[in-house]
């Protein structure tokens, strides 16, 4: 803009020719205010495109429509698998409660609260998990713009999954969900962890967490505090999981209840309700008051072998239910797109896997009155550190899982383990009384979506690749840390694609 007006100036002396200085000297006063004002002109409106540019950038048409249409399929995506996966697991529900009353009644009509409560839930997991989606996308795009894309990158996914943590409370305000948010904190320690072992700073103190078979010894841990809370006290448990253990325990309320008091060193209050239980199905017994091991208790007229033998068979018909909607759901989520060209190997490994994980749970289940008999039958006497021995080893049956399904198992047990543990301490009044939080739970949930979050923006061959799938399936893949520069790559490298 300078050079031109300087030009022009030069032009227009050198067409006036009768007045060589005189007029080139008056041209060149009379220009200068309109020079001045060319180049303020020019000077002010370049200051402000910058500004300008942000603004746009900012509002811009086709980055507003990008970032609605990533909001509109993020929160369609979550709210899909939300709905998915509960209303699977509760239409599981209903059927087998329909099934059960069905063989009991003689055929009766499913009652509508049932199905009530299970489309609620559908709903409300739902929109929790639609909404989780459609707020994080929405708060990473929006810092994205206003500090720039590769600027902040490192830490807006971390802030962003934070800031989408609370969306829990749409399962419902009053409903305490402390076993997800533990759960969910376990999972995004183990991706902690990944990080530290991989990290020169970290990797010597987080090497012990890489041991491969923690799993195992996580399980049994967690087993020990499960199966003694189920025996011993079981309103230390979640209503649900106490539903889940009583119906795989095998065992009526009574027998627990005597195991229990002979556990205790209490004396006996409903032998005659176990034995009505056995003449209920068939087997008559006599049960004595002065016993010091409850195994007539457990297993009625059978030998510790044979009942052990044919809890095992019934079990493992108990738990096939369970994992049908576990594999084939997400057969169809993760799958999807090879599901119609190889729907006979994707649904031949879903049957595969159905069939071993029943197995795990079976043999769990048989296992863990296997061991508590055997140790009373060896030492002669049963009381409160015997059973929780006994419970300890039950939790190698998951070897039986496939390798990648172990950690997930364990870390489920051990947040349940965690919950249960506490519980205990508190009832016994071993916890220091404090102000307890009304939604704590919601709280760590943020935390751990918080870390969850960056790793899968930051860290991402941390993750498994079918959970990675699942990720840039619902919320795009994110920019690589390689894009920091500013320069765009055409890959986002990890080591599961």
């Amino acid at each position: 803009m300078p050079s031109t007006l300087i030009e022009s100036e030069r032009n227009s002396g050198k067409s006036d020719g009768s007045q060589a200085e005189n007029g080139t000297n008056a041209g060149d006063r009379s220009s200068s205010p309109r020079r001045k004002t060319d180049l303020s002109s020019s000077s002010s409106s370049s200051s402000a495109s910058p500004c300008s540019c942000s603004c746009s950038s900012f509002i811009s048409g086709n980055d507003l429509e990008k970032l609605w249409w990533r909001l509109v399929m993020a929160s369609s995506k979550g709210f899909a698998i939300g709905a998915g996966l509960k209303g699977g697991l509760a239409a599981f529900s209903v059927l087998a409660r329909f099934m059960n009353r069905r063989q009991r009644r003689g055929g009766v009509v499913l009652s509508g609260d049932a199905t009530g409560v299970a489309v609620k839930e559908t709903l409300r997991y739902g929109l929790f998990l639609g909404t989780f989606a459609g707020i994080f996308v929405s708060v990473d795009e929006f810092i994205a713009a206003l500090g720039g894309k590769h600027r902040i990158a490192r830490w807006r996914s971390l802030l962003a999954g934070a800031v989408a943590g609370p969306s829990m409370l749409l399962t419902g305000y009053d409903t305490q969900h402390t076993s997800l948010a533990i759960y969910i904190l376990m999972r995004a320690l183990v991706l902690a962890s990944r990080c530290g072992i991989k990290s020169k700073r970290f990797g010597g103190i987080c090497k012990p967490l890489s041991w491969s078979h923690g799993d195992l010894f996580l399980m049994c841990l967690s087993s020990s505090q499960i199966l003694s809370a189920y025996i011993l006290d079981q309103e230390s448990l979640p209503a649900s999981y106490k539903s889940f253990l009583n119906k795989h325990g095998g065992k009526d309320s009574s027998i627990l209840q005597g195991v229990k008091e002979i556990a205790s060193g209490k004396p006996f209050t409903n032998l005659e309700a176990i034995e009505k239980h056995y003449k209920s199905l068939g087997v008559n017994i006599k049960l004595n008051p002065e016993m010091k091991v409850p195994c007539t208790m457990v297993h009625g007229g059978k030998s510790c072998t044979s009942h052990v033998l044919s809890f095992l068979a019934e079990a493992y018909g108990r738990a096939l239910p369970v994992y049908l909607p576990v594999y084939l759901i997400p057969a169809l989520i993760v799958h999807r797109q090879g599901l119609l060209p190889r729907p006979y190997t994707i649904l031949g490994k879903s049957l595969f896997g159905i069939a071993r994980s029943s197995l795990f749970l079976s043999v769990y289940c048989s296992s863990a009155w296997m061991w508590t008999c055997l140790l009373f039958r060896i030492f002669k006497t049963c009381n409160i550190p015997m059973v929780a021995i006994g419970t300890f080893p039950p939790g190698l049956a998951l070897a039986i899982e496939k390798k990648s399904r172990r950690i997930e198992i364990s870390l489920y047990c051990f947040a349940r383990a965690i919950e249960s543990f506490f519980a205990c301490l508190s009832k016994a009044d071993l916890l220091p009384k404090s102000t307890k939080l009304k939604r704590a739970d919601v709280i760590v949930f943020s935390f751990s979506t918080a870390i969850i979050m960056h790793c899968y923006a930051q860290e991402r061959e941390v993750f498994r690749s079918k959970y990675l799938n699942v990720l840039d399936w619902v919320f795009g893949v994110p920019s690589s840390p390689t894009e920091l520069d500013g320069t765009q790559v055409s890959t986002v490298k990890n080591n599961e694609v």
